[in-house]
């Protein structure tokens, strides 16, 4: 194992509100327990494919202290693959050692955290991952920060949607984010009493859905909410915004809403519109649980490095953060369970 001296930190995707408290606390435990240098990472991976002026940071106890509560990453972030690209992997090991960078912790989801895997793997990096999605569906932790966030969010809009749904009479279908996993979209029509709840894991049925609103409206309720996955398809493709596809070849999904809204309507004969809360569920201040599992995220990172526990990842199982191989953390997507799903079903109608 190579001497650690100093530590290169970055955040790779999608924003979560969540980031800025793991930087933080790498920050200050490498700093003030381990006497590390820490070097911030701008922008993910680019930032060690290219060596841009601003492609780094240093990080001081004073930069990070009171960050806490800010939503998104000082580091900034992007979408880029070091495997997409022929050369620029090896880049990312040729930059870090002209940074002087001894090991990386790595934030981010499966995308990210599969790059890390790979540069450890390949290169034999020293790295420790951080698991990052407002998604929840990265296997081997019980949860990830920004999750929760994003579930009080999106339940706190479909609050706010019943009241216009009541007042005029329509169904309000509510697109909430999640391609794979419908963690968001559980969470907040279980929390928010959604009439209808959609995820990715289960087929809708329109009939179902056209005669529980037939049977409402003749109870007199005209009215009704849904909430949707982005990721839940009609047929056997998911609806898009356009056909681009970002590094990992991910497409971008989006219209789900509006085209439920328009199936709806023509089945039932009542006024139907769509809401797509879209980016408002990663922004803005972390809630406290949200603070708190970041922080403790953040030492365990730092800890992983001081004892040299490469290509490990820190997860949460039960109340206690402990360390998984980068390997079970990438290898599957964790998606709802059946019976959480057959629970939330309860109370449609």
């Amino acid at each position: 194992m190579a001497e650690v001296n100093r530590i290169g930190m970055l955040t790779g995707g999608g924003d979560a509100p969540g980031l800025n408290g793991v930087i933080r606390a790498v920050t200050m435990r490498s700093i003030n327990e381990y006497g590390y240098e820490v070097l911030g990472v701008m922008r993910g991976w680019r930032g060690l494919i290219k060596r841009e002026e601003d492609s780094t940071m240093s990080l001081s106890v004073a930069d990070v202290r009171y960050i806490l509560e800010e939503g998104g990453t000082i580091l900034k972030s992007s979408r880029t693959n070091p495997y997409k690209n022929e050369g620029d992997a090896e880049k990312v090991v040729e930059n870090m050692k002209e940074y002087g960078i001894d090991a990386l912790v790595a934030i981010g989801g499966d995308d990210t955290l599969g790059v890390a895997k790979r540069l450890h793997d390949d290169f034999g990096v020293q790295m420790v991952g951080c698991p990052k999605t407002i998604d929840n569906d990265l296997s081997a932790t019980d949860t990830t920060f920004g999750y929760d966030t994003a579930v009080s969010i999106a339940t706190e809009a479909i609050d706010r949607i019943r009241t216009t749904a009541k007042s005029h009479e329509r169904i309000m279908v509510v697109e909430i984010m999640g391609r794979h996993a419908g963690w968001i979209t559980w969470g907040a029509g279980v929390a928010g009493a959604a009439n209808i709840t959609l995820i990715p894991e289960v087929e809708p049925d329109l009939d179902e859905i056209t005669n529980l609103f037939k049977k409402r409206a003749e109870n007199g309720e005209s009215w009704g909410i849904v909430a949707v996955s982005e990721g839940v398809a009609l047929s056997e493709d998911y609806i898009t915004q356009n056909a681009e596809k970002d590094e990992f070849g991910h497409v971008r999904l989006g219209g789900i809403g509006e085209t439920l809204a328009g199936e709806i309507k023509e089945r039932t004969g009542i006024d139907t519109r769509h809401v797509v809360l879209g980016h408002l569920q990663r922004g803005g201040t972390p809630t406290a649980f949200d603070r708190i599992l970041s922080t403790r995220y953040g030492l365990r990172a730092a800890e992983a490095v001081r004892n040299g526990e490469w290509g490990q990842m820190v997860a949460l199982r039960g109340n206690e953060i402990v360390t998984v191989s980068l390997n079970e953390a990438t290898e599957e997507t964790k998606t709802v369970p059946d019976d959480l799903y057959r629970a939330a079903a309860t109370f449609f109608g």
